[in-house]
């Protein structure tokens, strides 16, 4: 029997093909893909690319392209049932056991699919044609909702005498009609009645994008109507699961590495409209740990963003508590806490895109920052409040189920509490110098990853020519055939190299470099370590210096292979085959 297509399309929307390789092959990103070394084929340097936007791998060395499921059986040599079972177990599904169970819940997943497809198409044409949803109409364009963003989203209105359900009642059972949540029975008059009765409504989408609940909003402020709603959770919608837009959002994880995580579904539908897409909702409930694993298959970054007031920030505390238990060291989790009064809707209709993000970026605060600081303001400065204060972190520190981020997550705890005991922190011990000494490593390697491999390996040359100059201006031909990619440092390089050819004692300060440039290249240079030995000898200067310029040719090799990757993968000409072959012979000789 075959697997169901709608069974295959969940594991593939859940898992992105970088996930799924990374698993086997070590990849680096490059602009919009990934790129490693072919697992198909011994390489020295990489020529096999997966684009998650489009959902497939490529491997030029050896022709190979496919999808998730074609990687796993030719990596793992599995048939491709086993590659499915192997996907879904990654991707958090029960396997599909072709049961007769299986084959009932497939049939019950087409009708449950079928009947909200057509409930949220009606309603949504019904508010864009019938002219008797004036009330709702307006509500929307109170809010700035256009006829657009309507469309988007696929908003409508479900009108309190609808007779839809009519039409229903000839195609559907009534039991599956109540399996959707989309209907009730009322007691009195012992007849189906529709949930969403004189609502807005937006439908909440799987990953696959097809509609499997609903939310809904009045249009009519009553006290004893809730202000939203949802679909009760049905065999195939479970709140603590799902994320409103993800269907949508999750496709921009090429474009970008956050994603904004929101109350409200006016809040996700109010930033679209100011074109601020990444963005998601929850669904009523706590976040979840599942929800936030959800998120960090498709980006690095969380940004959790409630409304600026008492519930919100009470919200805000339930969800980091809930989300620290699974951060991981390569994922971020933060919070952005608006003006009292606000939320993300809101604030952005006032303020406008550009203001939003200028705020995100200066005002969001890490989980670990957000944590301490709410527990800090409950405590005193007394030794109980504080042991209790200790007590409490060390637990939420210890519930992270990732042992690195657990153990600086409790190093971080712990130098802050150092820091309201002053009496304590003066007696530094060994240990506190090696979290200091280790921050100053992180700090410098962090700040050394703005630069490309090709530049740091630019800073050791330059590095190499300033503090060996002796050698250089006897063995100048030596830097002759150099290859400098950035422009900065290839002026660098020529002003040295001239001063080297025409001076006989060469002198830094007449160079007339700025400070700040001579402050880089001392401070990430990778080669200051090895002359950190006392090298007097030319001949190893001069072995250093093949070195470097052999790395320079073979990132001057690796940029033009990537070039002509680029140009073949638009235009597949048997030139640019021809010559990018010749080029990848040349890069695995080398």
């Amino acid at each position: 029997m075959k697997y169901p297509k709608e069974y295959l399309d969940e594991i593939k929307s859940r898992l992105k093909v970088s996930t799924v390789v990374s698993k086997t092959v070590d990849l680096k990103k490059r602009g919009k893909e990934f790129v490693g070394l072919s697992p198909f084929k011994n390489e020295k340097t990489p020529s096999f690319t997966v684009n998650d936007e489009k959902e497939f791998y490529h491997c030029f060395a050896t022709s190979e392209h496919g999808n998730i499921f074609d990687f796993v059986m030719k990596t793992q040599n599995l048939k491709f049932g086993e590659a499915v079972r192997y996907l879904a177990n990654i991707a958090g599904m029960q396997p599909y056991m072709f049961s007769k169970q299986d084959e009932e819940r497939e049939k019950k997943w087409k009708e449950y699919s079928m009947i909200y497809s057509r409930y949220v198409d009606y309603y949504h044409n019904e508010l864009l044609k019938n002219e008797t949803y004036s009330n709702a109409r307006d509500y929307l364009k109170n809010r700035s909702l256009g006829k657009e963003i309507v469309k988007k989203f696929k908003i409508g209105f479900v009108d309190y005498n609808s007779t839809f359900i009519e039409k229903f009642k000839d195609e559907f059972k009534e039991n599956a009609l109540l399996e959707t949540g989309l209907f009730f029975i009322d007691d009195k008059k012992n007849k189906l009645v529709e949930r969403f009765r004189n609502r807005i409504i937006f439908p909440i989408n799987n990953l696959s994008g097809q509609p499997i609940a609903l939310g809904g909003r009045i249009i009519e402020k009553k006290d004893y109507l809730a202000k939203y709603i949802n679909s009760p959770e049905t065999n195939f919608f479970k709140k603590g699961s799902n994320l409103y837009n993800l269907d949508v959002a999750r496709k921009l994880s090429n474009k970008s590495e956050n994603i904004f995580l929101v109350e409200g579904y006016m809040d996700v539908v109010g930033l679209n409209k100011n074109e601020i897409e990444n963005v998601v909702a929850n669904l009523g409930t706590s976040l979840t740990d599942r929800q936030i694993l959800t998120l960090n298959q498709f980006f690095d970054d969380i940004i959790i963003c409630f409304d600026g007031d008492e519930s919100g920030y009470k919200a805000a505390l339930r969800a980091a508590e809930n989300s620290i238990i699974e951060l991981q060291p390569d994922k971020q989790i933060s919070f952005l806490f608006l003006p009292e009064n606000e939320d993300p809707d809101s604030y952005v209709n006032k303020n406008g895109k550009s203001s939003f993000l200028d705020f995100s970026k200066n005002s969001k605060l890490s989980i670990h920052q957000f944590i301490f600081n709410h527990y800090k303001q409950q405590t005193n400065n007394d030794p109980s409040s504080l042991a209790i204060f200790e007590k409490k972190l060390r637990n939420i520190a210890n519930s992270i189920k990732d042992a690195l981020i657990k153990k600086y997550v409790l190093e971080y705890f712990l130098e802050k509490i150092s820091e309201l005991t002053p009496h304590q922190s003066q007696k530094k011990t060994r240990f506190t110098k090696k979290i200091k000494s280790l921050e100053e490593t992180k700090k410098r390697f962090k700040e050394s990853k703005q630069f490309s491999g090709a530049e740091l390996k630019e800073f050791s040359l330059l590095y190499l020519m300033i503090n060996k100059s002796n050698t250089f201006q006897e063995n100048i031909s030596l830097l002759d055939d150099v290859k400098i990619f950035s422009d900065e440092n290839k002026i660098i390089f020529n002003s040295i190299f001239e001063k080297l050819k025409q001076e006989e004692k060469f002198n830094l300060e007449n160079l007339d470099l700025d400070n700040q440039i001579v402050d880089r290249i001392n401070r990430f240079a990778p080669i200051k370590h090895i002359l950190k030995k006392k090298i007097d000898n030319d001949f190893e200067v001069i072995e250093i210096l093949e070195d470097i310029k052999r790395d320079l040719n073979n990132y001057d090799l690796e940029f033009r292979i990537q070039e002509l990757e680029s140009r073949f993968s638009k235009d597949f000409s048997e030139d640019t085959f021809n010559e990018l072959k010749e080029l990848k012979k040349r890069q695995n000789i080398n």
